[in-house]
């Protein structure tokens, strides 16, 4: 038992799933110099964090700042890993300059679609040679209340058509980029409904969208693995194709704030690995439309978790501990594609 136990943990999580599904890791332009080994062996596909985000790359009108970003594509070119994109348009990182007008009042519609226009020319075609899918626009949709879209200043200034638009332009920058629309709590039921919604009526507009990321901002007990299926299903009936993109596991409930832990607890990390297993079982089933599971973050020595939502606490919501080690999560996943082969 114990052997075929090192077996386990001696294997590439990549390498496990390579006849099922891309797995990807948020990378940063530290962490992919810090975790480069980890990368390599364990991962075939990443994303950037956050230095291809519109305030990263382009914080002033005339003014593009590429060097972290260029870091990870070459990264990705190098090594011979799919890169996604990593997002084009978005309500949060994004400069107040965007929506203000030589007067400092806001924006018009022609002004805000110009400029819209010009950041996807110019990102998306820099590396059309690296990046194989976009998520082009990111979490437009309300969390809550009747209104479909959450009210955004690309919404405010542009109007309803403003997603649409966002997938011609980064269509017309690379025809064969793969396009994502990409959200969070989308297996919520009323917002995966609303999600669903958004995504039908852009393929009835004839919008170049190809797929819908599925962020898996996920804890210990939500959401229910029921609601998980249904959501995939739904999102499939569209017939495009599904990508997990943000994938963690925290091990807090989001209402829970306690600070009083400097190590997960055991049962913490049992529910995790029963969590991660459930989760992995279910992706493999619906291998046909799921073509990539992305981790937000590689090891638990990085993740953004930490200090949120409670500033000053350290989370460990992934498949690798703060040594970069295989957690008992991770044999749990590894295990379950070994146990069939």
């Amino acid at each position: 038992m114990a052997e075929a136990d090192n077996t386990v943990m001696n294997q590439s999580l990549a390498g496990a799933f390579k006849d099922d599904f891309l797995i990807g890791a948020a990378v940063n332009a530290h962490t992919v110099l810090s975790q480069r080994d980890l990368l390599l062996e364990h991962y075939n596909s990443l994303t950037a964090e956050n230095e291809m985000k519109f305030e990263s790359v382009h914080p002033a009108e005339d003014t593009y700042t590429f060097e972290k970003a260029d870091r990870i594509a070459r990264f990705s070119r190098d090594n011979g890993m799919k890169l996604r994109g990593h997002t084009l348009v978005w309500h949060n990182q994004t400069p107040d300059w965007v929506f203000e007008d030589e007067g400092g009042g806001a924006a018009n519609r022609e002004l805000l679609l110009a400029r819209m226009k010009s950041h996807i020319d110019t990102v998306v075609k820099r590396y059309r040679d690296a990046i194989y899918c976009w998520d082009v626009v990111n979490e437009a949709v309300a969390d809550e209340g009747e209104e479909l879209l959450r009210p955004s200043k690309w919404l405010l200034g542009i109007g309803d058509d403003y997603i649409a638009q966002a997938f011609r332009f980064a269509h017309e920058a690379d025809p064969d980029a793969l396009l994502f629309y990409n959200d969070y709590n989308e297996c919520n039921p009323i917002k995966r409904d609303k999600i669903y919604g958004l995504v039908k009526s852009l393929l009835e507009q004839g919008a170049p969208i190809h797929g819908i990321g599925l962020q898996a901002h996920w804890n210990l007990k939500d959401p229910a693995l029921d609601d998980i299926r249904a959501a995939i299903e739904r999102y499939a009936s569209l017939g495009l194709k599904l990508q997990i993109t943000e994938m963690d596991v925290s091990v807090f409930e989001f209402n829970d704030r306690r600070t009083d832990l400097a190590a997960p607890t055991a049962e913490m990390m049992r529910l995790q690995e029963e969590r991660y297993g459930q989760f992995f079982r279910l992706f493999r089933e619906y291998r046909g439309v799921l073509t990539s599971v992305t981790f937000w973050g590689a090891a638990d020595d990085y993740t953004w978790l930490d200090d949120f939502p409670v500033r000053g606490r350290k989370n460990w919501p992934l498949l690798f501990d703060t040594n970069r080690q295989p957690k008992g999560a991770f044999r749990e996943v590894v295990g379950l594609r070994s146990a069939e082969k």
